[in-house]
């Protein structure tokens, strides 16, 4: 059950070393900061989930946001009632968001194409509007769910756990408090682990037969094979994957609000899965750390670093080309996102990873036509 292929315990050995040295790494890029990584680690586990979906089956969904964000509020009401253990909150979470998934996929699996996406616009803005305006008992509305030192916190309260202190309570595991790299290393184990889980459902039966859906669900209809279990499953693992994803956010810092279940989080993500490339294991990865670093750190450059950057050019070309880039950075960070999305998807419409594949064979097979040319003009003995 637990087995993998050669390659793919290759595969899963290199992911997990380039995510355990990604403060090394990122270094460079200016991103090595716990806060911005666990952004990085929390944004791909949200990817992953999501492209056991739409990379499998081949179901757009525009609502994954509403899984976010009930990730989030269950989480930290598990902090507010039960304990600071993050432990519970996240197994609370991840059965909560199934829950919720399992009745909106229910209904929204009625319909395919663009029908689909509809339903799950429909029900995330339903939830989001919920959360803002409707149950504000539950939700604290606009200001957002927050801890205070006199919630109740049973089991805290039996087994006298974290009850000292002036400030407010921190999220801990068994015990030990998260600071900033406890979090990140818990986003990044957290996040290898979700790996090997896309990992496993690619390799087994049940993806052999959401790529079928995906490829002619209409003809596997007509053999008698029954598909919608099958996307109903991946609808709720997708769901509860973007819940786990959700209840990380609530840990990395103990807040929960309706902005992370707004319309335009399901479009990030939706963005980070094609820019890397649908229905790939590492393509939504890729795609939720190149958009998550535009927009944390590139997202920070000024015009004033720009002209130090670019100050040993002549005063002539220096200041139209600060001119010009001024636009694509900082405040205009999206249009240069715009612009990659718009070159990879006509260019690469297999996403950044297919397009290094691409390159990869026209590689090799460049190396082959060499070597049978050396072989070809070499005379025989």
């Amino acid at each position: 059950m637990f087995s993998l292929s050669r390659t793919d315990l290759l595969a899963l050995a290199i992911f997990a070393a380039v995510v355990a040295s990604m403060p090394i790494w990122l270094s460079p890029f200016g991103a090595a900061y716990p806060g911005l990584m666990q952004k990085f680690a929390i944004y791909a586990i949200f990817a992953i989930g999501f492209n056991i979906l739409f990379g499998l089956t081949g179901y757009l969904s525009f609502g994954h946001a509403a899984f976010l964000g009930i990730g989030s509020y269950t989480t930290v009401w598990s902090f507010k009632l039960l304990t600071m253990d993050i432990l519970p909150a996240m197994v609370l979470a991840v059965i909560v968001t199934g829950v919720f998934a399992l009745v909106i996929g229910y209904f929204s699996l009625r319909r395919s194409g663009i029908y689909f996406s509809i339903l799950t616009l429909a029900f995330a803005q339903m939830c989001y509007s919920l959360a803002y305006s409707v149950l504000t008992p539950i939700t604290n509305g606009e200001t957002g769910l927050l801890l205070a030192r006199n919630d109740p916190r049973i089991l805290d309260a039996a087994f006298g756990a974290g009850t000292g202190g002036e400030g407010l309570p921190v999220p801990t595991l068994l015990g030990f408090t998260l600071g900033g790299w406890g979090g990140f290393y818990v986003c990044a184990a957290l996040l290898i682990l979700t790996f090997y889980l896309s990992q496993k459902v690619f390799a087994s039966p049940f993806g052999m037969a959401l790529r079928g859906i995906k490829s002619n669900q209409t003809r596997m209809n007509y053999t008698g094979f029954n598909t919608k279990p099958y996307t109903l499953a991946a609808f709720v693992i997708s769901g509860m994957v973007a819940g786990l994803a959700g209840a990380l956010l609530s840990v990395t810092d103990p807040l929960a609000g309706a902005e992370r279940m707004r319309w335009t989080e399901s479009g990030n993500v939706v963005l980070m899965t094609i820019l890397g490339g649908t229905g790939t294991l590492f393509g939504p990865v890729i795609g939720a750390w190149l958009i998550k670093y535009f927009e944390n750190i590139f997202s920070a450059i000024n015009v004033n670093m720009l002209r130090e950057f670019l100050s040993f050019l002549p005063d002539g070309l220096e200041g139209p080309l600060v001119t010009i880039l001024s636009k694509f950075t900082g405040e205009g960070w999206h249009l240069t996102l715009g612009l990659l999305f718009v070159t990879i998807v006509i260019f690469l419409p297999g996403g950044l990873v297919e397009g290094v594949r691409r390159l990869v064979r026209r590689i090799r097979a460049g190396r082959s036509n060499g070597a049978a040319q050396v072989m070809s003009t070499q005379p025989a003995e």
